[in-house]
């Protein structure tokens, strides 16, 4: 170990320390503070000898609410275990400190290694330490779904309970009541929370409510055809207990949906890290290259090598938002901001932002806003409209000032390189003898005399620099040839440095990309879109198996249905609630516009059998097919799975390999092909 690294190891371990000592002194004046305090006095006469990962979490929980950026971050994580831990505070919090300790635990030494990697370049350092924070929201994200995809596989034991409890008390909330007891497992949670529900003074409205905050489509369809079954009696069909076979469809719409996840989850597995990993390569493939081949230096250390670690890492940041995009199996609902008073509120809200988005905001009733409006829907987006042209002005405003700083700092790369270069011929063979370092740094240093001189004089010429070459001690006995060689060199360096200033065509370049970032989260709109098209067949699926469920129910009707269909409807959730609303208008002519607004042939035929019921013939008759072909529209649905991972495994890979691919050819194979072919070209003309 060499004597600088055994020093930069000995700092680290003294400000590890001293960071020890600080926060240890912290935490001993906030155990004295009140919250320490209630859960010390809970804990008196209670509390075990051993050590308790339990408490341990509850400490952190407190901790990490008061520390400014993590605050932020456990927060969100709360709203989302929220849902998943109803009404238990101590399991909230406990998940919420949990998953963002495991996520520290692998982000700081990711940052820890991004910095010691990139400790000579300030600007990737810094470019990759933020696109790492941004990467604490996907590792949250993950882990929260797996929490909720833990939840969807105990909703099968769960289930196949209810069967046995249902054949012993004959009765649906007696029955729940006695399987949700085990306190260990998740769903015994939701499933006292269906409890309450089906027992309360007002049924159909707390139902209501559980559907809001109901963290699976699949509980939403058990409280429903429990709350149903409880209201107007169970039957026999086929000599079989009709809501005990519909948990049963349930039940299978469940597996398909644990299988797909699986199989999404584990394609898309090694795609986030293979589309992260060009960014953290970027610095060891620069100093292998340079180290290998010298005439490659002048180009990573310069301008060019800077433009494209921008390009990789701009592309890493877009293909792993994509990624994340593509993934999106539909667990929970992504969405953990602040719906009522978010960032986007609060700047519209400030009047001289409300005055600037108002220009670019479009008028209502104009073709671009309900063309915006309309995407905004169909990508099931929660922005507002005045939320979005937020995003779209900030975006572009920042993007037009970073465009800035990067030309900026470029400029001052190429200058930096032309004072600090060794001034010699390349070196196709290897790197510098300490003799030829030595000599070509002596000739940069007497070069950067003259360029000290005359830069940002623009009408400096070679006579100019000629006279002053041959004042020089250094050229007193100098050869004419050799004075020549160096007013060339010289001028040329001259005039590559006193052009390295941000030019007008680079601010109209600035303005191009601003313009790009004003339009991104449009693009991205139309991107989620395309992916939920997708997701359309899947979600048909999913309406005929609620319609087999419902049809036999007596006093169900077509109304109840399209209900059903819009609570769990997302692509066709506008047309549906639309002809909600219009149903007691003429419901024919409801259903005749719902038909009309779309053209997806499956939907299309839900709706017709729909009208039958209608005015013709009884629900059961109109959706027969429904259950005569049930193991044909199963097979079907698990094919259309397929077919859907399929696809999306190839967008995947697709996305996820691009930064690599660019990096390896853009960052290596071409410049060593072309500077090699470039050097060696200028080798032999020297020859010659």
């Amino acid at each position: 170990m060499s004597t600088q690294a055994l020093m930069y190891v000995m700092y680290g371990v003294i400000v590890l320390f001293i960071a020890i000592v600080i926060a240890y002194y912290i935490l001993q004046k906030k155990m004295g503070k009140s919250e320490y305090k209630k859960i010390r006095k809970l804990r008196q006469g209670t509390e075990s000898s051993k050590f308790s990962t339990q408490i341990l979490y509850q400490k952190l929980y407190i901790t990490y609410s008061k520390i400014p950026y993590i605050k932020t971050y456990i927060h969100k994580l709360r709203r989302r275990l929220e849902i998943i831990n109803v009404d238990d505070e101590y399991a909230t919090r406990r998940d919420s400190a949990k998953i963002l300790t495991k996520v520290l635990s692998i982000v700081v030494p990711l940052i820890g290694a991004s910095i010691i990697i990139t400790r000579s370049n300030y600007l990737l350092m810094s470019i990759i330490l933020i696109f790492e924070l941004f990467m604490i929201d996907a590792f949250i994200d993950r882990s929260v779904d797996s929490m909720d995809n833990n939840l969807l596989k105990e909703q099968l034991d769960f289930f196949a309970e209810i069967r046995h409890a249902y054949h012993e008390f004959n009765m649906v909330e007696e029955a729940i009541y006695q399987i949700s007891q085990d306190d260990e497992k998740t769903i015994s949670r939701q499933g006292e929370k269906i409890y309450e529900v089906l027992i309360s003074n007002d049924p159909e409205t707390e139902l209501e409510k559980y559907y809001d905050i109901a963290p699976n489509p699949y509980l939403k369809e058990f409280a429903g055809i429990s709350y149903l079954t409880k209201e107007f009696g169970d039957r026999k069909v086929d000599k079989a207990s009709l809501y005990l076979k519909n948990v049963n469809n349930i039940t299978e719409e469940m597996q398909i949906e644990i299988l797909k996840r699986d199989k999404i989850d584990y394609v898309f597995q090694s795609l986030s890290i293979i589309s992260i990993v060009p960014v953290l390569f970027l610095e060891p493939l620069k100093k292998w290259s340079v180290n290998n081949f010298t005439f490659t230096d002048s180009f990573y250390n310069g301008k060019p090598g800077m433009i494209i670690q921008i390009i990789v890492i701009l592309l890493t940041v877009i293909c792993y938002v994509l990624l994340r995009k593509v993934k999106n199996n539909g667990s929970m609902d992504k969405q953990t901001v602040n719906q009522e008073n978010p960032w986007q509120s609060k700047v519209y809200k400030n009047p001289i932002g409300k005055r600037v988005v108002d220009l670019f905001l479009p008028k209502k009733g104009t073709k671009e806003y309900i063309k915006t409006q309309k995407i905004l829907k169909d990508s099931a987006s929660k922005l507002k409209m005045e939320w979005l042209y937020v995003n779209r002005i900030v975006i572009a405003i920042v993007t037009f000032c970073i465009t800035l700083f990067l030309m900026t700092q470029l400029h001052h790369i190429a200058i930096k390189m032309v004072y600090e270069e060794p001034t010699r011929e390349y070196n196709l063979l290897g790197g510098y003898t300490d003799r030829e370092l030595k000599n070509a740094m002596e000739l940069t240093e007497s070069d950067n005399k003259f360029l000290d001189k005359f830069r940002g004089n623009l009408k400096t010429t070679k006579e100019d620099i000629e006279k002053e070459v041959r004042k020089d001690k250094d050229y007193e006995e100098a050869k004419e040839k050799e004075i020549t060689n160096a007013v060339e060199r010289i001028y040329k360096k001259l005039q590559q440095v006193n052009s390295e200033y941000v030019q007008w065509f680079e601010f109209l370049l600035a303005f191009v990309f601003m313009i790009l970032g004003y339009m991104f989260p449009l693009w991205m709109l139309y991107f989620q879109y395309k992916m939920r098209l997708m997701e359309m067949e899947d979600e048909v699926m999913q309406f005929q198996t609620i319609i087999l469920m419902l049809m036999r129910i007596e006093r169900v009707n077509v109304e109840i249905i399209l209900e059903w269909l819009e609570r769990y409807s997302d692509i066709f959730r506008e047309p549906i609630s639309r002809c909600v609303n219009n149903y007691e208008a003429g419901a024919w002519e409801a259903l005749e516009v719902l038909r009309n607004e779309t053209n997806y042939q499956l939907f299309i035929r839900i709706v017709e059998s729909l009208q039958a019921a209608v005015e013709k013939i009884p629900i059961i008759e109109a959706f027969d097919e429904l259950d005569s072909e049930r193991d044909y529209y199963q097979e079907k649905r698990k094919e259309s799975n397929q077919r859907l991972i399929a696809r999306k495994a190839r967008i995947g890979k697709l996305i996820g390999f691009a930064p690599m691919v660019v990096m390896f050819v853009g960052y290596l194979i071409i410049p060593l092909v072309y500077i090699g072919l470039t050097s060696m070209n200028t080798s032999m003309s020297s020859i010659a």
